[in-house]
């Protein structure tokens, strides 16, 4: 089988890391796999590790180099680009390529399955881009969520869609051989884009009167973006600079989640929270936000983590507190966090929910 995954980028982003772990998956499969870079500026190297057997398409690459006509001719390019490959099956990340993925491939005969990868009622896109998709998200085989909550507001939104799917993220394979057990400092550990969405001016705001109450603890966040200046000025009127530490970017962040204690999250949206899935795989309890939309489903309606209404801080900051001086506690949130996502969303099992998918669409058995 061979198998079209469009992508927007091949950058650092949540979408771009699943998206080339199932890229990976497949190839390990037996399935022959083009991923097509639509939105990249030129071309370049994956930021996340890819397999050599995946082939890589840079859309920008077989275009005109003039801005305007490049904005205008890129469906046209995707659709000779997807008449050239003639995949058995076609795989979209992101409202911008879904959107342009099945205008590009109308009257091909391509089964297309196009995933969105946050909330839909939740995002912040302009009105043209949420035009477009209620007149062709109805025209796709499959639109797929990665959450039961958002699948059913999306549906009750846009009835017309012919066929919805939820399909959670797997886990890394490489991500469940990881060892587990090290001594650990008094750390806790966010990961995400600095963006507002994410509300870390908050979770720093939090932790500075946590550690107030117990000292010794230090706060480290992963990730950049645009707030980052705001949040390092923050953390410097709060005289917490040798306690709070954004630390940029990381290729490693298994390696970062081994050498913390607690992972917190505040955001005030999600798509599927990867970063705290795999948080609690590598043994970590989690404390987080009840934002839509994820994590209520992989805590297991708050079982398996500490699940707080969304914008309550202090009773945010009551939960941190608990987590910072119980030991007991986390150790039993993070067994049972562990047992859990590794029991729904391991890999093999993810892999055999597309590969039902696949079946369905393609109306055929698999090999591989």
């Amino acid at each position: 089988m061979k198998i079209m995954l469009l992508l927007s980028s091949l950058n650092a982003g949540g979408a771009e890391r699943v998206g080339v772990s199932l890229a990976n998956a497949w190839v390990e499969r037996g399935y022959e796999v083009v991923l097509v870079a639509t939105f990249n500026q030129g071309c370049g190297e994956s930021f996340y590790p890819l397999d050599d057997r995946v082939r890589v398409v840079w859309l920008s690459q077989l275009m005109p180099q003039n801005k305007l006509l490049k904005r205008g001719l890129k469906p046209f390019y995707l659709r000779r680009v997807m008449r050239q490959e003639r995949p058995d099956i076609m795989v979209s990340f992101l409202t911008n390529v879904n959107v342009m993925s099945l205008i590009a491939s109308m009257g091909l005969r391509i089964p297309l399955i196009v995933s969105e990868r946050s909330n839909p009622l939740h995002q912040k896109i302009s009105s043209a881009l949420k035009s477009l998709r209620r007149r062709l998200y109805p025209r796709a085989d499959v639109v797929m969520l990665q959450t039961k909550q958002a699948a059913d507001e999306f549906q009750a939104s846009m009835p017309a869609l012919k066929s919805l799917v939820v399909m959670p993220n797997p886990l890394p394979l490489d991500l469940q051989l990881s060892a587990l057990s090290v001594e650990k400092p008094q750390r806790i550990m966010a990961m995400g884009r600095l963006v507002k969405s994410k509300q870390f001016d908050l979770l720093i705001h939090v932790f500075s009167q946590a550690s107030k109450q117990i000292p010794g603890w230090t706060l480290h966040i992963y990730g950049d973006g645009p707030e980052r200046e705001k949040l390092q000025q923050l953390i410097g009127s709060l005289n917490k600079t040798e306690s709070i530490f954004l630390e940029g970017k990381t290729t490693e962040p298994w390696e970062k989640m081994r050498e913390a204690q607690i992972f917190a999250m505040t955001s005030r949206l999600e798509g599927f929270p990867n970063a705290m899935m795999e948080a609690m795989a590598m043994g970590l309890p989690v404390i987080a936000f009840d934002c839509p939309s994820g994590p209520r489903e992989i805590s297991q309606e708050g079982q398996c983590a500490q699940i707080v209404p969304l914008d309550d801080t202090q009773q945010f900051q009551a939960g941190l507190i608990r987590m910072m001086q119980d030991t007991a506690y986390r150790q039993s949130m993070a067994s049972c966090g562990q047992e859990h996502v590794f029991t729904h969303y391991c890999q093999e099992q993810v892999l055999g929910q597309w590969d039902a998918l696949f079946e369905q669409l393609l109306d055929r058995p698999l090999k591989h």
